[in-house]
Order: structure tokens, then C-alpha cells, then sequence
């Protein structure tokens, strides 16, 4: 996989094929002066618990990692809270509502996609839903179910920053505390 600056050969301000790497996270363009930097995109995960403290799970529908397991998530939206993401994330996978959030730590992440590379920052929430009852999966998630904590098993779970978030929690317990 490439890194995103390999794939920018242009100068998005003025067009110019001279827009070249200044550092490791940014290129400038000699051109018009214009530099990019390359910074992280947020990224939610939901941990949703039941009343018998099982973890809400999904499995994933699509790439990277298709047919592993995760957690309801995804990436903020532009002019959206990283809140407002997480539980416009849940509605999207789940069709759960989420009454309250609680944020409880991040972990960087690369996400291949489209031949590149994209770094995140993944923000773990503990989530509160309205009601667990109807819940289905939806959008990127082919399957979704309850396991207890016996039974979470983190290297199922195919991206590498949810298989840390998930052993965080274990360690931790689903108390919502980081």
C-alpha cells in the first residue's frame, strides 16, 4: 500500500506537477507556495454493552478485513462531532439509537483503502442505546450479535486498532472507564 503522499502528484491549489514532499507529513508546491499537510482522519468505535454485559459485535461486510469481526463505527463526517459520528455510526450498522456517549480512549490506525494508505485516530466511546431490541445489521456490517466477555476472542477482530481496543476493555472491564 502507498502512503497518500505518493499518490498527490499535483498541487491541488494551482495545478502544478512540481508539488513535492517538504517533510514526512506534508508536501509544498514550489509553484504557489501552498502546503498540504498529511494529518490523521477521525474515526469512531462504539462499545455497547447489554444488561447481561455482553459486547454489541459486527461482522464486517466489505474490505479491508471483510468477514472479520468489529465494532459499530466509522468515520466522522465533515462538520460533525466526533459524538454525533459515533452515533450516526451506530444508526447506519445497527439501526440502534444512541441516548448517551462517553468517551473513553483513541488508538492510531492505518485503514487501506483504494490503493492507499489512510492513517486514523480511532475514538472509542461507550455507548448508551435507547433500546437493544430490533437492532439488524446494516450498511458496512453483514452480521451483528451479543458475545460475553468469556468469549470475546481479540484476534478475530481484523482491524488492528479494534483487536487493541478490545483487549484495552477486556483488561479493563465494560465499566466505561479508561
Amino acid at each position: 500500500m502507498a502512503h497518500p503522499m505518493q499518490k498527490f502528484r499535483y498541487c491541488p491549489l494551482c495545478g502544478a506537477a512540481s508539488f513535492r514532499e517538504n517533510d514526512e507529513k506534508s508536501k509544498r508546491c514550489p509553484s504557489c507556495g501552498f502546503t498540504y499537510f498529511f494529518n490523521p482522519a477521525a474515526a469512531t468505535v462504539a462499545i455497547i454493552t447489554n444488561e447481561r454485559g455482553e459486547l454489541l459485535v459486527t461482522r464486517r461486510a466489505k474490505d479491508p478485513a471483510k468477514g472479520t469481526l468489529d465494532l459499530p463505527g466509522g468515520f466522522c463526517d465533515l462538520r460533525e462531532t466526533a459524538e454525533e459520528g459515533v452515533a450516526r455510526e451506530v444508526k447506519e450498522e445497527t439501526g440502534l439509537v444512541v441516548s448517551s456517549v462517553k468517551f473513553l480512549f483513541s488508538l492510531p490506525n492505518t485503514y487501506p483503502y483504494s490503493g492507499v494508505v489512510i492513517h486514523t485516530v480511532d475514538l472509542f466511546f461507550a455507548c448508551q442505546v435507547e433500546s437493544a431490541a430490533g437492532a439488524r445489521a446494516m450498511d458496512d456490517a453483514s452480521q451483528l450479535f451479543w458475545l460475553p466477555p468469556r468469549e470475546i476472542r481479540p484476534e478475530l477482530f481484523g482491524l488492528g486498532s479494534i483487536r487493541l481496543g478490545v483487549q484495552r476493555i477486556l483488561q479493563q472491564g465494560f465499566a466505561g472507564e479508561p
